[in-house]
């Protein structure tokens, strides 16, 4: 029964330090560039954009270009994010993978 306390014990201070850690990934910021820094968007610890910057020589660019450049900067800042928040965790678990577990980003 002594090992199924410390187990217990064990879990609920995992718990403890992925609630702490996930007030942390909500701080976190991660900004993608696309275009020679021509566009730069920047992501919450959520994955939510909440900047997006377009330099001015490229407005006069065709739409469907400046369109590639967002995207290409949003996916350049959520790999960035997702990095960051995998380093986090890692902090936590001891670079441990928790199994079945999956980022929603």
């Amino acid at each position: 029964m002594n090992d199924f306390s410390k187990i217990l014990d064990k879990a609920k201070e995992l718990e403890a330090k992925m609630k702490e850690s996930q007030e942390k990934i909500k701080s976190i910021k991660a900004e993608g560039v696309s275009g020679s820094n021509s566009v730069k968007v920047t992501l919450n610890g959520e994955g939510e954009m909440i900047k997006i910057e377009i330099s001015s020589e490229i407005i006069s660019e065709d739409k469907s270009v400046i369109e590639d450049l967002i995207v290409a900067a949003h996916n350049n800042a959520k790999d960035k994010l997702k990095s960051k928040t995998s380093e986090e965790i890692s902090k936590v678990t001891g670079g441990f993978g928790i199994p079945g577990f999956k980022w929603p980003l």
